[in-house]
């Protein structure tokens, strides 16, 4: 049975660090892309970055999160500092099997994880 399960989450203070972590199970194929998505209270989900062979980021967490990840363990992780209000939400790790370099293809992950929440306090 193919499962991803996240950890990491918790409370944090503005300006803080977390390192989110997400392990797969239960796949006979190869993680091709990983993903990170969150979704805060009363907001639609939203992608933060994923990684093929190169880690993509969008503009709200660039420069702040890193995504990274280990094949070996087949995890995945990220890596989030200076953290804001605005980053409360529960977050989400995703695996796909399909390709990645050039774009990000619509349904690209097949798998998710149950969410971690994540709350910064202000």
């Amino acid at each position: 049975q193919v499962q991803l399960v996240e950890s990491g989450g918790g409370l944090v203070q503005p300006g803080g660090s977390l390192r989110l972590s997400c392990v797969g199970s239960g796949m006979d194929f190869k993680i091709r892309t990983w993903g990170w998505y969150r979704q805060a209270p009363g907001k639609q989900r939203e992608l933060i970055a994923y990684v093929g062979n190169i880690p993509i980021y969008t503009e709200f967490v660039r420069g702040r999160f890193v995504i990274s990840r280990d094949n070996a363990k087949n995890m995945v992780y990220l890596q989030m500092n200076s953290l804001r209000d605005e980053d409360t939400a529960v977050y989400y790790c995703a695996a796909g099997f399909v390709c990645s370099a050039y774009a990000l293809p619509a349904g690209a992950f097949n798998y998710w994880g149950q969410g971690t929440q994540v709350t910064v306090s202000s």
